[in-house]
């Protein structure tokens, strides 16, 4: 009995706390993504739920059917309900992974809340940075936005803010219109807003993994590790990662490596 019994207390003593813990997942696509129609996600989904996590793809206000809809406070509002649900489906640990404007999502809500364990950005889009600079790694000047910018801007103070009205996107050098108020467009838009990932990395806790992942055939890889990577407080668990891939096919090229990550980062 005496042997039994300090059998179980070295075996309580020496199993990490973490083997009781579930992983939760919100997994938010790119923009105009979600959906059935988009299925960039449907691999690294499949891989996430076989691993043993509690995975939800929500449709955000910045998909095919909803674009765009209410502003940058709205998006984040989402997202915590998001994480609320997950947590309710018996997640102990919350993990954020988002594709493309899903990525400066996931940074933004992580740099205003405290209630994730990691976050994982997959070949990272939405550049309000570069737009105000007519997006200079393009092989021809996009500056469709920051006209866009200037032009909400002058909106506001014309008493327009809250007014519907066509703008501009950029979205993979292709020029769209976004229906939305100059206010709701400036919080997407703005270089200064935490939509700029450069803005947020300064924010984000140093306790929070973060896993960026980018293909080579991506445009945004040209800017490496400095424009925001290497802004991110330093964690010894953060990675950068490169893969053979575009823009639309990370998410299922790495999905093996993200699921490794994750594990590693969060369990422990």
């Amino acid at each position: 009995m005496i042997r039994l019994l300090f059998i179980y207390i070295f075996l309580s003593l020496t199993s990490p706390a973490q083997a009781n813990d579930k992983i939760g997942v919100v997994l938010m696509h790119g923009k105009q993504g979600g959906g059935q129609r988009d299925t960039s996600l449907d691999s690294l989904h499949k891989k996430l739920h076989e691993a043993g996590m509690l995975v939800i793809k929500p449709e955000m206000p910045w998909s095919f059917n909803r674009f765009i809809d209410g502003n940058w406070d709205l998006a984040m509002n989402e997202i915590k309900a998001h994480v609320e649900k997950v947590k309710q489906s018996g997640a102990t640990k919350v993990v954020l992974i988002g594709h493309s404007l899903g990525s400066p999502a996931a940074m933004s809500y992580a740099a205003r809340h405290a209630d994730v364990a990691a976050i994982v950005l997959l070949a990272p889009g939405h550049v309000p940075y570069y737009f105000s600079l007519c997006v200079p790694y393009s092989p021809i000047k996009l500056c469709a936005v920051k006209e866009g910018v200037e032009y909400a801007r002058k909106e506001v103070g014309l008493g327009n803010a809250d007014k519907k009205q066509p703008l501009t996107d950029i979205n993979q050098g292709r020029r769209n219109v976004v229906w939305m108020t100059p206010n709701d467009y400036l919080s997407y838009f703005e270089p200064t807003s935490d939509a700029e990932m450069a803005v947020t990395a300064l924010k984000i806790s140093a306790r929070i993994p973060v896993l960026w992942v980018i293909g080579d055939g991506d445009s945004l890889i040209r800017e490496g590790r400095k424009y925001v990577f290497d802004k991110l407080p330093s964690n010894s668990k953060s990675q950068y990662l490169e893969v053979s891939a575009n823009h639309l096919t990370t998410p299922a090229v790495a999905s093996d490596q993200i699921v490794q990550w994750i594990k590693r980062s969060v369990l422990e």
